[in-house]
């Protein structure tokens, strides 16, 4: 399985998840998975960006990490439910 992760993830033109990757990741194979939540790691991140306050009361963009960590809990739970 990990040569077909490496090989098929970096040659993908299109910017989409192999099929093999999808249906070993349905399946519950945690290298497959991985390769999940890497491929969608910066979208989860974009959507996590919050106005957050240090402890001077200062004002930043900062990642919300229990955003981020909701997604990727969410992503997760979604392609082990997908029906294939």
């Amino acid at each position: 399985m990990n040569g077909m992760i490496d090989s098929n993830t970096k040659n993908n033109e299109q910017g989409l998840l192999p099929y093999p990757i999808i249906i070993a990741a349905n399946k519950g194979d945690p290298e497959a998975m991985k390769v999940v939540i890497l491929h969608y790691g910066s979208y989860m991140t974009s959507l996590s960006m919050r106005k957050l306050r240090d402890g001077h009361g200062n004002t930043y963009w900062g990642i919300d990490e229990d955003t981020r960590d909701r997604l990727r809990s969410k992503l997760m739970q979604t392609v082990l439910a997908f029906k294939i």
